[in-house]
């Protein structure tokens, strides 16, 4: 594994809500940086590492952000999470690149969902090349990420404002730990820089439920506490259902059975990683708007 210090980054999905703030954070940073999106990288088809190894050669990392909700008609979650990605690493192992960064997800680990099981492949994929030695690599597995922009934080923004919150009964138990998507941009700048270990999860500095995390995101919009009615189970599964034939939107037979698990992890641990307090939740909104994206 190379100490050589780290100038030039390629980073695939560069277009997207956690990606772009990844280029800005390097190139902040002063690093050379080339952002690869859906013009020059077609995850749904660029399955082998011939195809990707003229793409990476003389790059000293490479950053993998693409990311898919779910199942389209065009983009499959197994071409887009685990096969493309799969040859990129491979192509990375045989062009030298130094350092590879996959940004991942928390709780893939155990979830059955085709959404965790496609992105735990490319994960395991990235791992079996680190433990051969053939590069350096992290995947870095963020719990919900909350920023300006991302369409997850514009659900929970629009959730926010509505006096009765009708959730599902596991969006009422299961506990979240948001993390700012500018903590996510750092860290993966800081493991770009200095490498890492093969697992880092980045998680906000307080677990609570998603029901509580929408009332604060309430508060910080200065409205009184909403009234939360919990939804049983079939009628949550039913609309998760009808969100499956709308697929610009999150909310997906997919992300309920994400919902019901914690979604939680070491703050003290990320924060290391972070090389700085994370952005309290109770600074989010303010944190979003002020970042400028």
């Amino acid at each position: 594994m190379s100490a050589a210090p780290i100038r030039s980054v390629l980073v695939c999905g560069a277009s997207g809500f956690v990606g772009r703030r990844v280029v800005r954070a390097l190139r902040e940073a002063g690093l050379s940086v080339t952002a690869g999106d859906s013009r020059t990288q077609d995850f749904q088809r660029d399955l082998s590492p011939e195809v990707w190894l003229p793409r990476v050669t003389g790059f000293d990392a490479v950053v993998n952000a693409v990311g898919l909700l779910r199942d389209t008609p065009r983009r499959r979650l197994e071409a887009v999470h685990h096969e493309a990605p799969a040859a990129l690493f491979e192509a990375c192992a045989r062009a030298g690149v130094a350092r590879v960064i996959q940004i991942s997800a928390n709780g893939v680990a155990h979830s059955p969902t085709r959404y965790a099981t496609t992105k735990r492949a490319a994960d395991e994929a990235l791992l079996r090349l680190r433990a051969q030695g053939r590069l350096d690599a992290t995947v870095l597995r963020p719990s919900i990420v909350f920023g300006r922009g991302g369409a997850s934080a514009a659900l929970f923004m629009n959730l926010a404002r509505l006096p009765l919150l009708v959730l599902p009964r596991a969006a009422v138990q299961a506990r979240v730990q948001p993390v700012a998507v500018q903590d996510v941009a750092q860290a993966v700048l800081r493991l770009v820089q200095d490498g890492g270990p093969e697992l880092v999860t980045a998680v906000g500095p307080r677990a609570l439920s998603l029901s509580a995390f929408i009332g604060e995101l309430r508060r910080q919009h200065g409205h009184a506490p909403a009234r939360v009615l919990p939804l049983p189970d079939a009628p949550s599964r039913w609309s998760a259902r009808l969100g499956d034939l709308v697929s610009a939107q999150p909310w997906s037979s997919e992300a309920l059975a994400l919902l019901e698990q914690d979604n939680i992890g070491d703050a003290a641990a990320f924060e290391r990683v972070l090389g700085r307090p994370a952005v309290p939740i109770e600074r989010f909104v303010e944190a979003a708007w002020a970042s400028g994206e």
